[in-house]
Order: structure tokens, then C-alpha cells, then sequence
């Protein structure tokens, strides 16, 4: 069973930046696809940004594109969302994932492991 901590969250001024950190228990983190979601008040969760295990390939959804940078770290079993120029609309609770599936999914029912989620505030 692969757990997920989320930290970095926090309270950011439009325009600024936050790395989101996600952790995981397992050494076998390295061989599972990873993403983060994120759910606004009021709002469904939605796809933010995907990595492949290697690192090698990664995705975005159009509204961050530009803007964010999904990494990771197997040494550390560690997946990074850096966020740079931050609106008020990236506000959301921020939520990592994991899933064993071999290519890119953004479907939130493939992914069998989250984390328990990091709050993201940007002021205007």
C-alpha cells in the first residue's frame, strides 16, 4: 500500500511561487505514474499535471501550462509541482496521485493512491 504527504502549501501573493512536495512510503513509488489534481470550492477536482516514472514524459493540463513544472525524485520517492505566477484562481486544495497504469490517464478513478491533499492560496 503506497501512502502520499503532501506539503508546501500555503498563502501566496498573486504572482508568486510555491513548491508543492509529495512523499511517498514505498521504494516502489519509482515504477508508478504520478499526477496532481486539484479541487477549488464549489468546483469538481480536476486534472493539473502528470509525470511517467522516469521523469521522462510529462503533461499539463492547459490552464497551468506555462506556469507549473511537475518533477520527481526516485531517490527520494519524491514527485515536485512547482508553481511560478500564481492567480487567485489556482486556489484550491492541491491532492498527488499515484497509479500503476502504464500511460498517461487524467481520469481520477485510474490513479488507486492520494494523498490526504495541501491547501494553495493566492490573494489578489
Amino acid at each position: 500500500q503506497v501512502q502520499l504527504v503532501e506539503s508546501g502549501g500555503g498563502l501566496v501573493q498573486a504572482g508568486g511561487s510555491l513548491r508543492l512536495s509529495c512523499a511517498a512510503s514505498e521504494r516502489t513509488f519509482s515504477s508508478y505514474q504520478q499526477a496532481w489534481f486539484r479541487q477549488a470550492p464549489g468546483k469538481e477536482r480536476e486534472f493539473v499535471a502528470f509525470i511517467s516514472w522516469s521523469g521522462g514524459f510529462t503533461y499539463y493540463a492547459d490552464s497551468v501550462k506555462g506556469r507549473f513544472t511537475i518533477s520527481r525524485d526516485n531517490a527520494k520517492n519524491t514527485v515536485y509541482l512547482l508553481m511560478d505566477s500564481l492567480k487567485p484562481e489556482d486556489t484550491a486544495v492541491y491532492y498527488c496521485a499515484a497509479t500503476p497504469r502504464g500511460e498517461l490517464t487524467l481520469r481520477e478513478y485510474e490513479y488507486a493512491y492520494w494523498g490526504q491533499g495541501t491547501q494553495v492560496t493566492v490573494s489578489s
